[in-house]
């Protein structure tokens, strides 16, 4: 099965040191695989030229106990923080498609004479401010092409599950646009993998990344979705849950998985991974 709006699908990773304004030279040699990467992808996503970006960030006003959906009208961010006083992203939210979302996490079925309401716990935020978990992708997507509008979304700690169907309800509120739309899957991997990593070493690390990888490469989402707690949670990642949206909003349709670099030069694994729909 395909979908005719859903256009284009990637995991994308975020460290800042990726733009060219921030990483010293030494830096960027060393990171230069993931860099290309996302050269590549960007041109991937310029041929689909998808009128609106959905990106699911791990560093966006997370909530513990519900996902966060941000409808301010205008986004924009930079990177003043890292050093880079000179790039700056603005864009459109796509306020149309929100409101299908909302629409879709909240709904009514007629149960046995009674209505039962059926819903995944959200918020709604108006913040203008992009985190570096949206900008870092979409600098590198926007580069080739920058006429799309954005829709942040960040992921909450409920269960796995619960994440994966509220993937399957983004595809829902994908399916009903007449326009073409793209999902990102922001986020890193271990942050364990040396010992100079920001997050400490362990072992476990790698094998996360590995088995992650693996199970990706072979189309294995039940196997993703039923990853061992204590293996994610002692890889220190930051992608996990991100992939999981990702994963339901592709539910059903038929994707190829196509890695396009992974690479782990600062004790982070970062993947750049494009879905070929």
């Amino acid at each position: 099965m395909s979908s005719e709006q859903l256009k284009f699908a990637s995991i994308c990773p975020h460290p800042p040191i990726i733009i060219p304004t921030i990483g010293s030279p030494p830096d960027l040699e060393k990171v230069s695989k993931t860099i290309s990467a996302m050269e590549k992808l960007g041109k991937i996503f310029a041929k689909t030229a998808p009128d609106t970006v959905i990106i699911v960030s791990p560093h966006g006003p997370v909530d513990f106990s519900q996902f966060t959906i941000n409808d301010s009208p205008t986004l924009a961010g930079h990177f003043y923080n890292f050093g880079d006083f000179q790039t700056e992203l603005v864009f459109k939210n796509d306020l149309e498609l929100i409101e299908q979302i909302k629409n879709t996490l909240t709904y009514f079925n007629h149960d046995r004479g009674s209505f039962k309401i059926n819903q995944l716990p959200f918020r709604e935020i108006n913040l203008k401010e992009l985190d570096h978990g949206a900008l870092v992708p979409l600098y590198y997507l926007s580069r080739e092409y920058p006429k799309f509008k954005v829709v942040p979304i960040a992921y909450s700690y409920l269960d796995i599950e619960t994440h994966f169907k509220f993937g399957k309800i983004l595809k829902k509120a994908i399916e009903s646009q007449d326009k073409k739309i793209a999902i990102v899957a922001s986020g890193d991997l271990s942050h364990r993998l040396t010992p100079e990593a920001p997050a400490g070493y362990s072992s476990r690390g790698k094998e996360f990344d590995e088995k992650l990888i693996e199970l990706l490469k072979n189309k294995d989402v039940k196997g993703i979705l039923n990853m061992d707690p204590d293996l994610v949670e002692e890889a220190g990642e930051c992608g996990y849950r991100s992939i999981i949206i990702l994963l339901g909003a592709l539910d059903g349709l038929n994707w190829q998985p196509e890695i396009l670099s992974y690479e782990g030069p600062f004790g982070v694994g970062y993947l750049v991974m494009n879905f070929n729909l």
